[in-house]
Formats: structure tokens, C-alpha cells, sequence
């Protein structure tokens, strides 16, 4: 029988002994994997899941009204948005997608004329141009502008945060428009694009006003040219806003917005979130500070310099800079006022959204899906990837996908009826708590008990079935009627208001001769029983039980009174019948 020795050394140096015989080249794999494991997860790569799939990529949601013609006449025909979103293979992930736009980019050559805008506050904005010419052929004449009766469309372009006409995506836009022979301009915010701050005033996410001046200029130099708007980033929640301001008194008759943040708020609480956000928030504010650097001298009168030095972050920054510039009292405050959110509703002309669900910047969760769904004039395409305005596609990833999808879109909606009508339809906007019968200047009172509301203003057209009045209604109806703020309850005789029989009835309560006085109505019984007959009738439209049980407490509660006087009343009848037969 053979016995085993056992050893007297530890299990650990033993364990160490075997580690020491693995060669070093399998460690340096091992760590190579784990680290390949913890980056994939950290960048949230989802190449493993595209090669399952072929790269065939996910199909564009689209959120839109059902009665949104905005889709049936324009989006249907678009098929990048009706088709599906790949990205390039080695560009598998949201944040590989954003740091390849903003370091490499791969941006086509575009040679802009620029025009310098004065703004009435002193303050100016470099409108950079790029038209057909520009891209076919090189030329160096000076730029004269577009001739004020050219009728190609222009497409107007907001950039985002501290970008402006040089940026990758932009130009990666302007040339493509102006190869389909669009006149594209791009808006530069204040102190961006190469030009001094030469006012008091800074732009920020929520300033409309000089897009408001860019546009009522370009309209106006241009009116029989069609004139679009695209804004990316920042520049869409600030075209957004500016839509919702304006409602149908703007001159833009189509718009896009691409990676809006929507929610400022919200944005804020997720950009400081996880570590990889925070590395956003980050270079952001080092933009940022780069910017306010460049001017200083007014800068620094105007705000807290040594915060904007210290800042390390966007919300320090805005801390510091933006919400004294625009005095307010809180970071807060200045981000729930300046968010488009709350103007999407007010949105009246045709407008696409394009957002990714993977987006490193704005989050998903700000992305407003019910107010975008209630508004016909608006629909939202989401993508599951693309990044921050990244969306690079094929294999050598030269081109963004949601240029693709702005080209097609507002190539379509230029060729469609929905611009030739001025706007789309108008749907008014009121808050929850105005409704048809606030807004109306009469209230008619049916004899059912329906409220509804009345206007004597004759209805300009036969088929219109909103202000069409009922060809027969009551001979007597209660309608209320505001007097300089006050309401007067008359009673009407007709349907229709004569001024005549007001002055009649009322008598000429301005003067205070003799003769002069109110002329008093004789009673009339219907003036009685049609409220009581309204106020049943009303209750019986409600509920049927509800009757039932008013009569059984009706019975109920003169039961004492009619069990008293139930014995005299036939006492009384017998004592007449014996009577007559005496």
C-alpha cells in the first residue's frame, strides 16, 4: 500500500508557485479582456448586438397626431425616416458617435460669404452664407447677397453651445442643402464665428430675440423666397421657443430641431448623473469659459469673473455668468424659463424633431412625447442610437444620417400643399381652464340644460358646423352677456339680438329727463316654469336613478304634511257628496 507525504508548505505558497509557472503574456491577456469587458459596458458599445443583427440596425419610432396631415403629405414619402438607422461598425457607441463629430468630424469644404447683421442694441451676429454657386464652383467675387427676388428656398441654421458656422455637423448640413440648390445661411450667436461682443448683451439657451430679428431681416429682404430654419443642439431648444412665441406670425414655414435638449432641468440632473456624463458637463465648461475668456472686457463688468474662472462645470458657469447676465435669482430658475417644454403646443407650423434615445448629452427622459403627440404640426422621429448630433453611417462613416433626414424632409415639405397655405391648420391653444363658452361673448342656456356657447356674428361660410347656430331654438332662454367686464342676465323673447328691443326694454338709461324710464316686462309664466323644467331636465340627463331617488325623498319629507291634511280633504268630499244626494 503506497502512502502520500504530505507537504508541510502552505496552500498559498503553493497557489503562489503555480501563478509564477503562467506566463506573463496570458496576464497581460486576461487584463487586456477585463479592461475590453469594463469599456465596452462604460462607452455602452452595442457592436456585439449590431452583428447579431446583421448591422441592419433598428427602425426609426415616429410620434406624430393621428389626424397629423403633417405625416400623410410629407414624412410618409421620406424614407430615411420611415426606414431604419445603422451606425458605422466601429462606431458603435453614443459616445464614440459624439467625440468622432467634434475631433474629426470629416466635414466637407464649404467656403461661406459672410454679412455682418446690426442688431438694435448695438450688438452684431455674422451671418455666414453658402449658396449653389459657392459649392459647384470655386469663386472669390465679393459676396452681394442673394438677389431679393430669388425664389430658392433659404434655409436658415442655428448652431448649438459655443459652435458656430465652422463646426463639423454644420457644414456637413449647409453642403449639403446648398447641393440641392437651396441658399443656406448660418445665424452665429453673439461673440461666436470670429466676431466681437460689441454690446451689453450675451446670448443663452433661451434667447429668441435675435432669431426673431435674423428671420423678420431675411423675410424681408426675401419675401418670395420660402424660408426654413434647422437648429441643432442648444440652437434647436432656442427654435423651438422662438416657434412657440410666435405662433403663426412667423415667417419660417418649415423647421427641423436635432438633439434638442427640451428640458434644461432635467438635462442638468442627468449630465452630473454618472462619470461619463460628468466628463461631458466637463468639456462643456471649458467651452464655455473659452468663450467668456474671449470677452473678457465685457464680461467680466457685466458678471462674476472670478466664478467664471473657478468654474468647473455648466451649472457653475451659468451660476456665475448666465443667470446674472440675465438676472434671475436662482441656476434653476434660468433653466425652467429658457426650456422649450412648455411652447411646444403653441408650435404652428411644420416641424420635425430628431432625437436618439442613447444620447450622451440630452437625455431621453427630457424628451417630451405627449406634447409632441397632441400637436398636429409636429412629429418626433427617435432613433435607439446615434449620439449627440454624431449619426454616422456606413463603413467609412462620411455622412450623418439626420442630414440625410432634414434634406428629405424639408425637400418634401417645400414641394407640398402645406406651405402654399400659409400655416397648417390653426388649432388655438388656451389654457386648461379657458374653454369655447369662456371665449364666446354670449352663453345660451337650452331648454334641456346644455351650456353652450352663442354669437350673434353671422357665420361666413354655409358648411361651417363650429359657429353654425340651431335653425329652431327656445322662445324663451336665459343668456349671459358681458357689460365692460360685468355679466347682465336678460331674458330673450328671440334667438337673435336686437338692439332695437334692448333699447326699448331698457329704456334710454342715459338720459334722466322726464318721460325717461325703465319700461317693466309683464310677468310671464313660462319665465317660471322653463328654469324648473331646464333644472329636471338637466338632472335626468345626468342620471336616471338620481330622479328616483329625489322623488322618494320628495315622498319622504311631506309625508307628515299630506298623512294631516289627507283626512280633512276627503272629509270635505264626502261631506259635498251626502249633501248633493239629500
Amino acid at each position: 500500500m503506497d502512502c502520500f507525504e504530505l507537504s508541510s508548505e502552505s496552500p498559498y505558497e503553493l497557489l503562489l508557485k503555480v501563478a509564477f509557472l503562467i506566463p506573463i503574456s496570458h496576464y497581460f491577456l486576461g487584463f487586456l479582456f477585463l479592461l475590453s469587458v469594463f469599456l465596452y459596458n462604460f462607452i455602452e458599445m452595442y457592436f456585439i448586438q449590431e452583428l447579431f443583427t446583421g448591422f441592419r440596425g433598428k427602425p426609426v419610432s415616429l410620434t406624430f397626431n393621428s389626424c397629423c396631415d403633417l405625416y400623410q403629405e410629407v414624412v410618409s414619402k421620406c424614407k430615411t425616416l420611415n426606414g431604419r438607422f445603422s451606425s458605422t461598425p466601429w462606431l458603435c457607441s453614443p459616445h464614440l458617435q459624439t467625440a468622432f463629430l467634434q475631433f474629426f468630424g470629416r466635414a466637407p469644404a464649404c467656403k461661406y460669404r459672410r454679412q455682418i447683421f446690426q442688431l438694435s442694441d448695438g450688438g452684431i451676429i455674422a451671418l455666414d452664407w453658402l449658396r449653389n454657386i459657392d459649392v459647384e464652383k470655386s469663386s472669390i467675387e465679393r459676396f452681394d447677397g442673394v438677389w431679393s427676388d430669388d425664389k430658392s428656398p433659404i434655409m436658415l441654421v442655428i448652431p448649438g453651445l459655443t459652435s458656430d458656422s465652422d463646426s463639423a455637423y454644420i457644414k456637413h448640413l449647409a453642403f449639403k442643402m446648398a447641393k440641392r440648390g437651396w441658399n443656406v445661411v448660418v445665424s452665429n450667436h453673439r461673440g461666436l464665428g470670429g466676431v466681437s461682443v460689441t454690446s451689453d448683451c450675451f446670448y443663452n439657451a433661451g434667447w429668441t430675440e435675435d432669431a426673431r430679428r435674423v428671420i423678420d431681416h431675411l423675410h424681408t429682404q426675401y419675401p418670395q423666397a420660402p424660408l426654413f430654419a434647422v437648429g441643432l443642439s442648444i440652437g434647436a431648444n432656442v427654435l423651438v421657443k422662438y416657434l412657440g412665441e410666435e405662433g403663426v406670425n412667423t415667417a419660417i414655414v418649415g423647421a427641423a430641431a436635432i438633439c434638442s435638449p427640451w428640458d434644461l432641468l432635467i438635462c442638468d440632473r442627468y449630465i452630473n448623473r454618472r462619470l461619463v456624463q460628468r466628463v461631458y458637463d466637463r468639456a462643456l465648461a471649458i467651452g464655455l469659459k473659452g468663450y467668456a475668456k474671449l470677452h473678457q472686457t465685457v464680461m467680466s463688468r457685466l458678471a462674476d469673473w472670478e466664478g467664471i474662472v473657478k468654474a468647473r462645470s455648466v451649472r457653475d458657469f451659468d451660476h456665475s455668468s448666465t443667470r446674472v447676465l440675465a438676472d434671475l435669482e436662482t441656476v434653476d430658475t434660468y433653466y425652467r424659463k429658457a426650456s422649450c417644454t412648455s411652447y411646444i403646443g403653441n408650435v404652428m407650423v411644420p416641424l420635425l424633431c430628431v432625437s436618439a434615445l442613447d444620447d450622451p448629452v440630452c437625455t431621453r427622459e427630457a424628451i417630451p412625447w405627449d406634447e409632441c403627440r397632441a400637436n398636429k404640426n409636429i412629429v418626433l422621429a427617435t432613433t435607439h442610437h446615434g449620439g449627440h448630433l454624431g449619426y454616422f453611417e456606413g463603413m467609412t462613416a462620411k455622412s450623418l444620417w439626420w442630414v440625410r433626414a432634414v434634406d428629405e424632409f424639408l425637400c418634401a415639405l417645400n414641394s407640398s400643399s402645406l406651405i402654399h397655405s400659409k400655416k397648417m391648420q390653426i388649432t388655438t391653444v388656451h389654457s386648461p381652464l379657458e374653454t369655447s363658452i369662456d371665449q364666446a361673448p354670449y352663453v345660451n342656456i337650452t331648454e334641456d340644460g346644455l351650456v353652450t356657447a352663442f354669437s350673434n356674428e353671422p357665420s361666413g361660410e354655409v358648411g361651417s358646423q363650429q359657429n353654425e347656430q340651431p335653425v329652431e331654438d327656445d322662445k324663451v332662454g336665459d343668456r349671459i352677456r358681458g357689460v365692460n367686464g360685468a355679466m347682465q342676465l336678460e331674458t330673450n323673447a328671440t334667438t337673435q339680438f336686437d338692439p332695437r328691443s334692448e333699447s326699448t326694454r331698457l329704456g334710454d338709461a342715459g338720459s334722466k329727463g322726464p318721460g325717461k324710464m325703465l319700461v317693466t316686462p309683464e310677468p310671464d309664466l313660462d319665465a317660471v316654469i322653463v328654469p324648473v323644467k331646464r333644472c329636471l331636465n338637466q338632472l335626468s340627463r345626468h342620471s336616471k336613478i338620481s330622479m328616483w331617488v329625489l322623488a322618494y325623498i320628495a315622498i319622504i319629507t311631506t309625508w307628515p304634511i299630506l298623512g294631516s291634511a289627507s283626512p280633512m280633504f276627503f272629509k270635505k268630499k264626502l261631506r259635498n257628496i251626502f249633501s248633493l244626494k239629500r
